[in-house]
């Protein structure tokens, strides 16, 4: 299961090969979402492999990457109203 739950911060900060700068805020944000997410799931789908209760630390990792989910999905919407509020301008 270590394998399995790789520290948050890694990836978080991992660059695709084929991240590109030029993307518009709200793509990157959309993409970083979609890795969050996926991550947490492959996390819960390892823990549901096994029976009894997963490791303290697995459920801490998908609690603190709940968290970060939120943070994003907030930031999101904060830049997502301001490109409406500067469009209006």
């Amino acid at each position: 299961m270590a394998n399995v739950t790789a520290g948050v911060e890694a990836l978080v900060l991992a660059q695709p090969a084929s991240c590109s700068y030029s993307l518009p805020m709200s793509d990157k944000l959309d993409a970083l979402l979609e890795r969050l997410k996926a991550h947490q799931r492959t996390l819960i789908l390892a823990m549901a492999e096994h029976d009894g209760l997963p490791a303290q630390s697995a459920i801490r990792q998908v609690a603190e990457l709940e968290n970060v989910i939120a943070a994003v999905e907030a930031v999101a919407a904060e830049e997502t109203d301001q490109a409406r509020r500067n469009g209006k301008h």
